[in-house]
């Protein structure tokens, strides 16, 4: 049996897999790895930099200069770059759309591969991204694919806006989905897909609760309840 237990949460953007997997953590005592903050923390030092996303000699060449590292405060994941936490600031859309822009290149991938498969194989961790089932833990033991129609993804990103009283256009948003999905989907490193042996769970129609049970459920058919220092609280 493996010293530790993985579980892999991959997916479009919007379909709940930072909801989910930190609700699951939770749960049953994991450490939630959040991948995609690790990517906006690099887009955001590409940023602060003035290097183009285009130009990927420079994105490169800056790889060296970037140390991201994460701390646990009182059970919160807190993104720590280059000795600044900047867990609030990589939050805006400016930096997720440069996170998306910059994943596509080998030398930020293989940046952050090494640290999120050290975490993975050091503590029972929930992973989520884009393609942690087929390439950065090909081995977790539960692997699921989370996704959600176009329509209610956007619909829950509109509605987060406005509950933060930002203004936003709905059609906007599922424009940008569709092209995030397509360029995620479609990039020639790592592309975002479902792993063979990954569950295809779609949330569209679901509570995170219901979602959370069935990821549960698959895992515990994967020998969760097994697995060292898991507490299976409900």
């Amino acid at each position: 049996m493996s010293a530790t237990y993985n579980i892999a949460i991959d997916g479009p953007a919007g379909a709940g897999k930072s909801t989910i997997a930190r609700g699951l953590a939770d749960r049953l005592g994991f450490i939630y790895v959040d991948t995609g903050a690790m990517y906006r923390a690099m887009g955001l030092y590409f940023h602060r930099q003035g290097i183009r996303m285009e130009d990927e000699d420079a994105v490169a060449g800056a790889c060296g200069e970037i140390e991201i590292s994460l701390r646990y405060r009182d059970g919160l994941q807190r993104v720590i770059l280059n000795g600044e936490d900047v867990s609030e600031l990589i939050r805006t859309e400016e930096v997720g759309r440069l996170a998306s822009a910059c994943s596509v290149y080998a030398s930020v991938r293989q940046k952050l591969l090494s640290l999120q498969q050290d975490l993975a194989a050091s503590a029972n961790v929930i992973m989520d991204g884009r393609d942690i089932g087929t390439c950065v833990l090909p081995g977790a033991q539960t692997k699921i694919y989370l996704t959600a129609s176009v329509e209610v993804r956007a619909g829950r990103r509109f509605r987060e806006l406005m509950a933060k009283g930002k203004s936003s256009d709905l059609e906007e948003i599922k424009k940008e989905i569709r092209e995030r999905d397509d360029r995620d989907m479609h990039r020639e490193i790592a592309p975002l897909k479902q792993a063979e042996d990954a569950v295809l769970v779609d949330s569209s129609d679901l509570s995170a609760e219901q979602v959370m049970e069935r990821i549960i459920a698959i895992a515990m058919e994967r020998g969760l309840a097994q697995a060292p220092g898991v507490t299976c609280e409900g």
